[in-house]
């Protein structure tokens, strides 16, 4: 990669890696439900008066839109509000990769190869170490409703990846339009309008630079930087830098939020991110194995 390639590389994985501290902070100014209406809302407005509709039917954009959208966030910023970690959370999200492969498996026929296999094992092996240490401490609902947000991810991959190659930056902004109004009503069932007017009331510039952190650099700068290295470069050469993101997300947990993982959390941290290594160095050997 060009060093100015490399640096983008590492832009995004900052960018992916201090998000986890954002939105803890964020599900602390503004109910999760409503948070994730707010950040869709904004990433859609106004760009999709200014980019086309990508090249997909409406019902991927719906799909899409409710799994990685509606399902993924709600139950993030979720877990968030219950005392969901910053930086357990950056760990555990990155399972989706290996719940992508198994359903890319059952689903699509794919084939898993051995490393892939030995990667998802470890990867496994270590999400059982965190949520055995969670019972144990009576705080297993954050690590449960993140693994099923990682799932949710898993589900809205094949969707996209159904849909073949598109302009990543206009799918970003169009399927931005699916959350907004289901999120609405959802948080006005749980949440309540009380909530809305006591979030107002009390918000913060922190909290409102932290929903425009979460609508605009995450969503659309990386979401496009990330499009464009992946249209320029192989695929194993620009995964390996998503592994910084759980680094980076610990690193600012205990640095802001004074996080201290448990000897379980630590344990499993590490099985989640070696397993993680597994996959990505066993589908890099695949790329570059001649045919």
């Amino acid at each position: 990669m060009a060093p100015r390639d490399v640096a983008l590389a590492l832009f995004v994985a900052v960018l992916w890696g201090a998000n986890f501290v954002v939105m803890k902070h964020a599900v602390s100014e503004v109910p999760p439900l409503l948070l994730t209406a707010l950040r869709f809302a904004l990433a859609a407005l106004p760009m999709v008066f200014f980019l086309p509709r990508p090249r997909v039917s409406w019902g991927t954009l719906i799909a899409y839109g409710t799994a990685f959208g509606i399902v993924k966030f709600g139950l993030l910023f979720t877990a968030f509000k219950i005392g969901g970690a910053a930086g357990l959370a950056s760990v555990l999200l990155q399972t989706q990769a290996f719940f992508t492969i198994l359903l890319a498996q059952a689903l699509m026929g794919e084939t898993v190869g051995g490393r892939q296999r030995l990667g998802i094992g470890v990867a496994l092996a270590g999400v059982v170490v965190i949520v055995a240490g969670g019972i144990a401490d009576a705080s297993a609902a954050p690590f449960v409703l993140i693994v099923a947000a990682a799932m949710a991810w898993s589900v809205a991959n094949l969707i996209q990846k159904r849909a073949g190659s598109i302009d990543m930056l206009a799918f970003t902004v169009w399927i931005s339009l699916v959350p907004p109004l289901p999120m609405l009503a959802l948080s006005a069932a749980f949440e309540g309008v009380a909530a809305w007017q006591a979030a107002w009331t009390h918000l913060t510039w922190a909290g409102v630079a932290a929903v425009l952190y979460l609508a605009y650099p995450v969503s659309i700068v990386s979401g496009a930087i990330w499009g464009s290295l992946l249209a320029r470069y192989p695929a194993a050469t620009v995964t390996p830098f998503a592994l910084l993101v759980p680094v980076i997300g610990m690193a600012g947990g205990a640095a802001v939020y004074g996080e201290r993982f448990t000897l379980a959390n630590l344990a499993g941290s590490g099985l989640i991110l070696a397993g993680l290594t597994f996959i990505v160095l066993a589908g890099r050997a695949a790329l570059v194995r001649p045919a």
